[in-house]
């Protein structure tokens, strides 16, 4: 892999959570990489910092809001003036919040479809050129939820559910020159919204390794789809701990 023209990887939502593992991951592989933050800019600037204190040069920050399709070109058009290539796809991020049926809004609906699955969908699109040139990757952070509602949170649980689909569909449209896979974390980390300890324990309870899992383990399924897996696209891989195979 040569470090004067590495492969460039572009992750959104990267500043912070599992995003910012993935980048860890996959700078540590030897990738460049392209930042993608919305709000979080002290979190990706000091993310930036980390990881050229290890490779100079080698992150560049991108800040825009997927919800605005209009900028979602001119995140591509930062990539390709930036290192002119693109390999690897990181559609990672992602709004999630209960909608209970009695309080759920339009403006609500418009999010919640908007980061799982409208952004991601024509992200993909726009970036399709410069990942045929390099034969490279997609991968969809997706959830388990795709195949299994959460209460109390329908428009998330059907826009992760398209997000599914959307692995499968643009891996049939983008072949054979790229590939389409996605990640479905289980119980990763818990959401930033308050969460009871009952709760969790009835979560980790039907969970069949009975724990947590770490941001460090969707990353590195993340690398093995991205790096080491070429004859595999339109899978959907659940890391999850078994939460899937649990009644």
């Amino acid at each position: 892999m040569s470090q004067d023209h590495p492969p460039v990887a572009l992750i959104t939502g990267a500043a912070q959570r599992i995003g910012a593992t993935i980048a860890r991951h996959l700078h540590q592989r030897g990738l460049a990489i392209a930042l993608h933050y919305h709000r979080s800019q002290a979190p990706a600037a000091a993310l930036k910092e980390e990881l050229e204190q290890a490779r100079p040069d080698s992150v560049q920050l991108i800040q825009a809001d997927l919800n605005e399709s209009r900028q979602l070109a001119r995140i591509i058009q930062q990539v390709e003036q930036w290192r002119g290539r693109l390999d690897l796809l990181v559609n990672n991020a992602s709004s999630f919040y209960p909608t209970p049926l009695s309080q759920l809004t339009g403006e609500q609906w418009d999010d919640l479809m908007g980061t799982n699955l409208k952004a991601p969908f024509f992200l993909a699109i726009e970036a399709a050129p410069l990942l045929r040139a390099s034969r490279g990757a997609i991968i969809n952070l997706v959830d388990i939820h795709a195949e299994r509602p959460l209460k109390n949170h329908p428009v998330y649980s059907m826009a992760k559910a398209g997000n599914a689909m959307m692995v499968k569909s643009l891996a049939r449209e983008l072949g054979p020159e790229i590939r389409v896979n996605g990640v479905a974390p289980g119980a990763i980390l818990w959401p930033e919204q308050a969460m009871s300890d009952p709760v969790k324990q009835e979560i980790l309870a039907r969970t069949a390794l009975e724990r947590t899992g770490t941001p460090a383990d969707i990353a590195g399924a993340v690398c093995f789809l991205a790096l080491e897996a070429p004859y595999v696209t339109g899978q959907i891989l659940a890391v999850d701990g078994g939460r899937t195979v649990q009644q």
